[in-house]
């Protein structure tokens, strides 16, 4: 947050600022700045194509943000009646699984995470955290289990801008363009099959990029949202207090974080349509915006000074984390219950839950788009078993991936 109020100091609402290769771009600081930014698509367009610094061939092709800005027929990279046939599709197929209900799912694939755990001891980033959304998001889309570990780690490398992003980025699109293959022959109870055979027609590659953008934005956020939440319960009297004291509920808990700390602090990007002014600054066609929403979140406008970031506000969800306008995210209730469910089947099943070092300990990994909690090592008491019909680590009734708990949603 230093880095944002020295920029806001500096600059005011709107700051020029420097991305990989030295790219110019102007980070957005202020919150209605960012509302407006991301609801006027007509002055703010989400297509790159309009890029000057790609247009003047700056932009090389295996630049890191290759994977954030390189255009694709999707929902994200197009804006009027195009985003809405793409954006109408998405959003009836996951409110399929939204009227469902995941809660119980999700309890079961936390369930069966829990139990691997080593007696006592673990670190909740590497072991649930990134493991859980991974779990549930690829068996939304239909995917086999086998697939999980290496996506797993391509998922979040191909969103850091690292030199081996491109190489990550191949490889989950390969994956994906199989999957849409396999689910034109055999469809099933998975979101790929109900976009393959929604209205609006969706074109194969349209599908894919689709699956693709689902998968990542989802597990990536929520993996974030659930060790933030993990950390600030294990970490923050206050915070931990209010909730086992009543005063919050875990939903609550969750809103807060997307607060004080959402899973993306910048989202990639606007390209200014024409010349224009913002925030004091003036933009020219072609520019690139980034939306700050943690910056715009903190924005004094909105929410009491820094050293008041603390006080409770989740009652309000009127903050930047899922973006606004068109372009909201369409997936953000799934990412809520799976982030809620997970974090209290946890908390209720580990008893004794404390920090296995001091919270100094604890790192994270800086990026442009995102600020990662890189462990979380707790410990806590042996386990019990769950139940004496558990086997090899699956806890009783727990889904295959042939009878999963999706299999309620009618076939598409």
């Amino acid at each position: 947050m230093a880095v944002y109020e020295r920029l806001r100091e500096e600059y005011g609402a709107v700051a020029p600022v420097r991305v990989h290769d030295d790219l110019p771009a102007w980070l957005v600081l202020g919150y209605r700045e960012n509302v407006e930014v991301a609801r006027n698509e007509a002055r703010y367009s989400r297509d790159p194509q309009i890029w000057r610094e790609a247009l003047a061939g700056r932009v090389r092709a295996d630049h890191p943000l290759s994977p954030m800005i390189t255009w694709w027929p999707v929902v994200n990279f197009t804006d009027g009646a195009v985003h809405r046939r793409l954006s109408d599709a998405i959003k009836e197929a996951l409110r399929r699984f939204e009227e469902l209900g995941i809660r119980r799912y999700v309890d079961r694939c936390a369930l069966e995470l829990i139990n691997r755990f080593p007696n006592g001891r673990v670190d909740l980033v590497a072991d649930f955290a990134v493991q859980l959304p991974m779990l549930v998001m690829s068996n939304l889309i239909g995917l086999p289990e086998e697939a999980g570990p290496r996506l797993v780690e391509a998922v979040p490398d191909m969103l850091q801008g690292t030199e081996t992003s491109v190489e990550s980025d191949r490889y989950v699109t390969d994956l994906l363009q199989q999957l849409v293959e396999s689910k034109k022959s055999h469809p099933g109870h998975d979101l790929t099959s109900m976009l393959l055979k929604h209205p609006s027609q969706l074109t194969d590659q349209e599908v894919l990029a689709h699956v693709r953008i689902i998968l990542v934005a989802a597990c990536e956020t929520t993996t974030t949202l659930i060790a933030n939440t993990l950390r600030m319960v294990l970490t923050d009297q206050r915070f931990r207090a209010h909730l086992s004291g009543g005063q919050m509920t875990l939903p609550d808990a969750v809103e807060q974080m997307l607060w004080d700390q959402p899973p993306l602090n910048t989202v990639i990007g606007r390209w200014a349509v024409a010349d224009v002014e913002l925030g004091g600054q003036q933009i020219r066609a072609g520019d690139m915006l980034l939306l700050g929403l943690a910056a715009g979140n903190a924005d004094p406008v909105v929410r009491p000074p820094e050293d008041e970031l603390s006080a409770p506000i989740y009652a309000n969800r009127s903050h930047l984390s899922f973006s606004k306008g068109a372009h909201e995210c369409p997936g953000q209730e799934i990412g809520r219950s799976i982030a809620q469910a997970g974090v209290d089947t946890l908390l209720a099943r580990l008893d004794g839950l404390a920090l296995a070092v001091p919270a100094a300990e604890l790192r994270r990994n800086g990026t442009l788009m995102s600020q990662h909690l890189v462990n979380l090592p707790v410990t806590f008491r042996p386990l019990q078993a769950t139940n004496a019909a558990t086997e090899k680590g699956r806890v009783p009734g727990y889904a295959s991936r042939e009878h999963s708990a999706l299999t309620d949603v009618p076939a598409p």
